[in-house]
């Protein structure tokens, strides 16, 4: 019998204006506690971006996504905050904010498979 796992997981969203609030998904973001498992993927679609009055190039988007990379992998070039526990740094980088880079409200699921139920949430919300 396979162990279920318990997660998070929010999308991480790019608003070209937020006073427009109309958003780009450009990641995932997911988390087991029990697991001490943290996962980010970022995926810039450069097609969407042109849809949009977008005031970033993709790499100046790219610069900023970074500390997403940084901080999710526990790397310690992402500060005090990467070398935090895995569930500290999720709730760290779904915080909510009213920048450019923003996540979506974190969603709840339980999984047998972290890395298939990534794949496939990342295949269905941002890619």
């Amino acid at each position: 019998m396979h162990d279920k796992h318990l997660y998070e997981y929010a999308v991480i969203r790019y608003v070209p204006r937020v006073e427009r609030e109309e958003f780009i998904n450009v990641g995932l973001i997911m988390m087991c506690k029990r697991r001490r498992w943290l996962r980010v993927e970022l995926w810039i679609d450069e097609r969407k971006m042109a849809v949009h009055d977008c005031e970033l190039t993709r790499d100046e988007l790219a610069q900023q996504l970074s500390a997403f990379t940084l901080i999710g992998e526990g790397r310690s070039e992402g500060g005090s905050i990467a070398l935090l526990e895995a569930e500290e740094r999720f709730r760290w980088l779904t915080a909510v904010k009213s920048a450019c880079v923003q996540t979506s409200r974190p969603h709840p699921g339980i999984t047998d498979n972290l890395d298939a139920t990534f794949a496939r949430l990342m295949e269905e919300l941002v890619k």
